[in-house]
């Protein structure tokens, strides 16, 4: 493996303080020869422990550790770019767990093959593992999830068994070659809040236009621990605002990336699933919370349409030009 490429681990971290001690344990443990890791940390106010940790860490050159004042999932993988060395850059988050060959089993996909731009790997989700009772197994993914209006509600990256080409990679286990920012200079989209869902399908959306392919390689797996709390969520997940981002999110990804019909696709499953509650959200149907997430639902496209208008003289990348101005 010593003619593979410096892999650099980015780990964006949010009010996480064991689960995020052990992740970082577990990367420090691959058997890849050339990698470094960088941890952006979100949270304020850790506990003694965990401030420990990470000092120590730092200081032993383990771990390249940078503190922010401001919470941004988009905004934290956009930093780390701008820091890291690597000609292949892996996204994880700060709640999984990894076995010693993870690193290479993405590594090897970029040596073996010039025409990938960027890996998926397996998730092992905990709760998704838990809905099908481990039973559920996909050898390739149907026809549908390579279609942008509709691929979101057929894209299983936790059950499907063999290597294939995909349309998006999960945030958290997804790695791409550093000319994808560099030459290509597509960065994610800091306007996408919330849980910041959607922000990796719009950066994989947009991805295409390096002419590269998105791979998926079951072989480079992780578990997904799915801590409700902390990570990516700078703001609650109950909150009326996650409910308003979470809907917006879904609106502004296909006003950016779709066509009219796309679009029309993709917000219909949208209301189907997340507001109706039909498979595979299997929400509540009471009509007080139908009616609920209906006011979302239409709340949220609203506001899209205006993050759209404002894109006219403002992208939205608060985080990046703040860096930029430092």
């Amino acid at each position: 493996m010593n003619n593979y490429p410096l892999i650099s681990v980015v780990i964006p971290t949010y009010r996480r303080e064991k689960l995020l001690q052990d992740s970082i344990l577990d990367v420090l443990k691959q058997d890849y020869p050339h990698f470094e890791v960088l941890v952006v940390d979100q949270t304020q106010t850790h506990e003694p422990e965990t401030k420990a940790f990470l000092a120590d860490m730092a200081a032993s050159g383990k771990i390249k550790l940078f503190s922010l004042d401001w919470a941004s999932l988009p905004g934290a993988r956009n930093y780390a770019v701008r820091r890291s060395s690597g000609e292949i850059i892996l996204f994880i988050d700060d709640d999984i767990q990894l076995t010693p060959g993870f690193l290479a089993a993405h590594g090897k996909n970029y040596v073996e093959n010039p025409k990938i731009g960027a890996v998926a790997g397996r998730v092992f989700d905990r709760m998704k593992l838990g809905d099908s009772r481990g039973e559920l197994e996909i050898e390739y993914l149907p026809p549908e999830a390579m279609d942008p209006g509709i691929a979101w509600y057929h894209i299983d990256l936790v059950h499907t068994t063999k290597p294939q080409q995909v349309l998006t990679a999960r945030g958290c286990n997804m790695s791409f070659r550093r000319e994808v920012f560099t030459k290509y200079g597509i960065q994610f989209d800091e306007r996408f809040r919330g849980s910041a869902v959607r922000e990796e399908s719009d950066f994989c959306l947009r991805f295409r236009q390096s002419g590269y392919e998105i791979w998926y390689d079951p072989e480079a797996y992780l578990v997904h621990l799915g801590e409700d709390t902390g990570g990516c969520h700078d703001i609650s997940m109950r909150s009326l605002q996650y409910q308003l981002t979470f809907y917006h999110n879904h609106f502004l990804l296909g006003l950016k990336n779709l066509t009219f019909t796309q679009a029309l696709r993709l917000y219909g499953r949208l209301f189907d699933c997340h507001v109706l509650g039909h498979p595979p959200c299997y929400k509540s149907a009471s009509p007080i919370k139908v009616a609920t997430r209906s006011i979302f639902y239409f709340l949220g496209f609203l506001k899209a349409v205006g993050t759209m208008i404002q894109s006219a003289w403002n992208d939205g990348q608060i985080y990046s030009r703040l860096d930029q101005q430092v």
